[in-house]
């Protein structure tokens, strides 16, 4: 979901990492859910990214 957003706002990898202060490789791993994320930074992410509140639900069902 947080690829999908990512490209709906016409943001890279490289772009969405440095808005996000994180580095390109741990992205690619939050949006391949390989690794999990402090919830600050999933706060910033939506932030950033603008999603949307159901979908945040569904990424947080998705998750669990």
């Amino acid at each position: 979901m947080i690829k999908e957003y990512r490209l709906k706002m016409g943001l890279t990898q490289e772009e969405l990492a440095e808005k996000l202060d994180i580095s390109t490789r741990h992205l690619q791993r939050i949006e391949a859910n390989i690794c999990s994320t402090k919830i600050e930074m999933l706060i910033k992410i939506i932030q950033v990214l603008k999603i949307e509140d159901k979908d945040v639900l569904k990424m947080l069902k998705i998750k669990k």
